[in-house]
């Protein structure tokens, strides 16, 4: 069984998101992906990040059409920072060992691979799906093969038409009273305005 995971703050989530959830799942013929919402990214302490709850609530609106989506919550219901290494090994103790686990993640934090936690163990529990970001190159795969030994073959390259939608840009949109509808699915433009997030 082959299960996709996609991680991010999803502050909030939008159609970027679920774009790169379907097309990962139809191409790499996967049964089923995994939304996982970040506790407290050990990248972004620079920066509030909206509560729990409301990026949780936001993540489950999105995906209830989705028969082929879910969403765990298992970096939320753990304490201080949270590392990609400690999810994928959580999510692989709950579904099995015959379970192959496709971690979906654009060029930009590929490149930053090496600087995560125990990155060379990652590589070693999940197959990594590189997606293009607009505005980042792809990643070298020589020079990330000197800091991870082994990253070469585990790497899968996704390609997409890029999405220029980011969550920091609706954060601000919101904040300038800017529409948002085309860039978030329905259910998220009206959560954020009844719960006034982002002003």
């Amino acid at each position: 069984m082959k299960i996709g995971v996609l991680g991010g703050t999803f502050d909030p989530i939008h159609h970027g998101h679920i774009m790169v959830a379907d097309q990962g799942r139809l191409e790499l013929g996967l049964e089923r992906v995994i939304f996982v919402p970040a506790g407290q990214p050990w990248l972004k302490t620079d920066r509030n990040i909206t509560p729990a709850i409301h990026r949780v609530e936001m993540v489950r609106l999105s995906i209830v059409s989705h028969p082929y989506f879910e969403i765990s919550t298992v970096e939320i219901d753990k304490p201080g920072a949270s590392y990609s290494v400690d999810t994928v090994a959580e999510l692989q103790k709950k579904l099995g060992s015959e379970t192959e686990l496709y971690l979906l993640m654009g060029w930009d934090s590929l490149g930053e691979l090496p600087l995560w936690k125990e990155p060379a163990r990652l590589v070693e529990l999940c197959r990594i799906v590189a997606f293009n970001r607009p505005g980042y190159s792809k990643p070298d795969l020589k020079s990330l093969e000197v800091a991870i030994p082994g990253i070469s073959k585990n790497v899968v390259w996704l390609d997409i038409k890029p999405v220029d939608i980011s969550s920091s840009d609706i954060r601000k949109r919101v904040r300038k009273g800017l529409p948002i509808a085309d860039l978030v699915p329905e259910e998220v433009a009206r959560y954020i305005e009844e719960h006034q997030l982002y002003h």
